[in-house]
C-alpha cells in the first residue's frame, strides 16, 4: 500500500512543530531544575493538559476503542475507575505534594522527596524507589517504542526495524533538547490534538450511519449485549476494573506534573480542566469503539481491516471517513498519545539516574550544567535500552507492562498519599509500605489464583504496613513534625 502524501506531510509538520518546541524550551533551560521540573513554572492549563496527555498514551486511542468494539460497554468500567481515581488524586495529593516537595529541600524527584521527608540518612528509600522507577519505566518505554513503531509501520508501510528507530527518534530528540519544559509544552499540544480526534471521529461515524437512532438500532441487531455494562462480568471483575483508579496516587510521570506547578493555588483550576479533558476523551474513545460496531456491521466489506486486531478500529475509521488531510491530523493524534507518555517516562527515568544516583552518590557537588548534560545523556541511554528491548516484535518483556501500573500504584501510592496527609508517618513505615506494595503486586499476580487486579491487595496491604510500622516503631522526629505542619499550613493558606 502506498504512502498517503497528505498523511506524510501532516506527520512531518507535526514532528517539526514538536522539535521546534524542544528548541524553544532549550532557551528556557538554564539549570537542572529547569531540565527535569521546568523550574516549577507551569500554569494551570499546561499542568492539567500535560498531566492528562502523559497519563493516557496510545491506550486511549487504540486499546480502549478496541476493547469496546469487541466487548461493548462492559469494558467502560475501567474508564469510570480512572476518572474517579484521577479526581481524588487531584483533590487530595496534587496541591499538597507541590507544597511538601518544596518544603522538603525543594525535592525534584519522588526518591529525593522521600529521602528528605523522612530524614532517611541511610538513603535506602532513595535507592529502592529509584530502582523501582527505572525497572518499570524501562519496560514502559519499550512498550511506547513498539506502539510508535506499529503506527509508522502501518501508516507508511515501513519495515518494523526502520519504524522502530523513526518512532523513537521523533520523541527522543525533543526530550533530549528541551527537557521538562519541552515535554510539558508538547504534551499540551498533544492533549489538544487527542481531544480533537476523539470528539470529531464518533460524530462522523454517527453521520455516516445516518443518525443516532440508526446507529443504535444496528448495534442492537448485531450485538445487543454491547449495551449491557454488566455483561460477562462478575462483581470481582468490576471491582478490578474500578481498581485501576488507585494507580494514580503512585505514577511518577503524573505526580511530577503536580510538583512542577507554579503554586498549589493553581491546582484547583488545573483539576477542573484536567478532569473535563479526561471525561471528554474517555467518552470519545468509548464512543468510537461503540459506534464502530455499527459502522463495520453496515460495511462488512471493510471489516477485514479490524478483524484480528480490534485496536486498529480508530485508525481505520479515520482513514475511511475523513479527507486525507484531516485523516492525517487525526492519525497524528495517535502519535501524540504515544509520544506524550513515552517522553515523560524517558525524562522521569533520566531524572532518577541523574538526581538520585549520579548526584546522590557519585557527584554531590556537580555543577548545574553538568547535571543537565548527564540528564540528556541518560535520556539517550534509556531510549537505546528501550529500543533494544523492543527490537524483538514478540518480546515477552511487554507482557510485564500490564502490571507496571499496579506496581507503581501499590509501591508508591500509599506512601505518597499518607506522606502528605499524615504527620505520624515514619521512614520505616514508608520503607515497609513501598516493599510490601511492590512484592504483593508481583506475588499476587504470579501465585494468588484469585481473579482480582493485583493493585487492590497491593494498595491495601501497603497502607496497613505503613500504618502499623509507623505507630509501633519510633515516631517521627520533632523536625519532621514541624516541617509537615509548616507545609500543611502553607497549603491551606494557598487555598484561601
Amino acid at each position: 500500500m502506498g504512502v498517503s502524501t497528505p498523511t506524510l506531510v501532516t506527520f512531518a509538520v507535526y514532528i517539526a512543530v514538536m522539535l521546534g518546541i524542544g528548541l524553544w524550551a532549550w532557551r528556557s533551560t538554564k539549570n537542572f531544575s529547569d531540565y527535569i521540573l521546568g523550574g516549577r513554572s507551569l500554569g494551570s492549563f499546561v499542568t492539567a493538559m500535560s498531566a492528562g496527555a502523559s497519563d493516557m498514551s496510545g491506550w486511549l486511542l487504540m486499546g480502549l476503542p478496541g476493547a469496546i468494539f469487541v466487548a461493548g460497554l462492559s469494558e467502560s468500567w475501567i474508564a469510570i475507575g480512572l476518572v474517579i481515581g484521577a479526581w481524588i488524586n487531584w483533590l487530595f495529593v496534587a496541591g499538597r505534594l507541590r507544597v511538601h516537595t518544596e518544603y522538603n529541600n525543594n525535592a525534584l524527584t519522588l526518591p529525593d522527596y522521600f529521602t528528605h521527608r523522612f530524614e532517611d540518612n541511610s538513603r535506602l528509600l532513595r535507592i529502592i524507589s529509584a530502582a523501582i522507577i527505572l525497572l518499570f519505566f524501562t519496560l514502559y518505554c519499550a512498550s511506547g517504542v513498539v506502539a510508535a513503531a506499529r503506527l509508522f509501520e502501518s501508516t507508511f508501510a515501513l519495515d518494523y526495524d526502520v519504524a522502530l528507530w523513526v518512532g523513537a527518534a521523533a520523541t527522543v530528540l525533543y526530550v533530549f533538547i528541551g527537557g521538562f519544559l519541552a515535554v510539558s509544552w508538547t504534551d499540551t499540544v498533544q492533549a489538544t490534538l487527542m481531544i480533537f480526534a476523539l470528539l470529531i471521529t464518533p460524530i462522523f461515524v454517527i453521520l455516516a450511519l445516518g443518525d443516532m437512532g440508526a446507529a443504535l438500532e444496528t448495534i442492537e441487531r448485531v450485538n445487543p449485549a454491547a449495551f449491557n455494562m454488566f455483561h460477562g462480568l462478575s462483581f470481582m471483575a468490576i471491582i478490578s476494573l474500578l481498581g485501576w483508579g488507585l494507580g494514580y496516587f503512585g505514577q511518577p510521570h503524573i505526580l511530577v506534573r503536580f510538583m512542577a506547578a507554579k503554586s498549589s493555588a493553581s491546582i484547583p483550576n488545573a483539576r477542573r480542566i484536567s478532569i473535563a479533558w479526561m471525561i471528554l476523551t474517555l467518552g470519545g474513545a468509548v464512543a468510537v469503539g461503540f459506534f464502530g460496531i455499527a459502522y463495520f456491521a453496515q460495511h462488512p466489506e471493510l471489516a477485514s481491516a479490524v478483524e484480528g486486531n480490534s485496536e486498529r478500529v480508530f485508525m481505520e475509521l479515520a482513514k475511511l471517513l475523513f479527507n486525507p488531510w484531516v485523516a492525517g491530523v487525526i492519525l497524528a493524534g495517535v502519535l501524540a498519545a504515544v509520544m506524550s507518555t513515552l517522553s515523560c517516562q524517558l525524562l522521569v527515568s533520566s531524572s532518577a539516574i541523574t538526581e538520585d544516583f549520579y548526584k546522590g552518590f557519585l557527584r554531590k557537588n556537580a555543577s548545574q550544567q553538568e547535571l543537565v548534560w548527564v540528564g540528556r545523556s541518560m535520556v539517550l541511554l534509556i531510549a537505546l535500552l528501550a529500543i533494544y528491548l523492543a527490537s524483538d516484535q514478540n518480546s515477552k518483556v511487554l507482557d510485564l507492562v500490564s502490571y507496571a501500573w499496579a506496581g507503581f500504584g501499590a509501591a508508591f501510592g500509599p506512601v505518597v498519599l499518607l506522606s502528605v496527609t499524615w504527620r505520624g508517618m515514619t521512614r520505616n513505615g514508608a520503607l515497609a509500605g513501598m516493599l510490601v506494595g511492590a512484592f504483593t503486586v508481583v506475588l499476587w499476580k504470579q501465585y494468588s489464583g484469585i481473579d482480582l487486579y493485583e493493585i487492590i491487595p497491593g494498595f491495601v496491604f501497603a497502607t496497613l504496613a505503613i500504618y502499623w510500622v509507623s505507630i509501633l516503631g519510633k515516631g517521627p522526629s520533632t523536625a519532621m513534625i514541624t516541617r509537615f505542619a509548616e507545609a500543611d499550613k502553607a497549603f491551606h493558606n494557598d487555598k484561601h
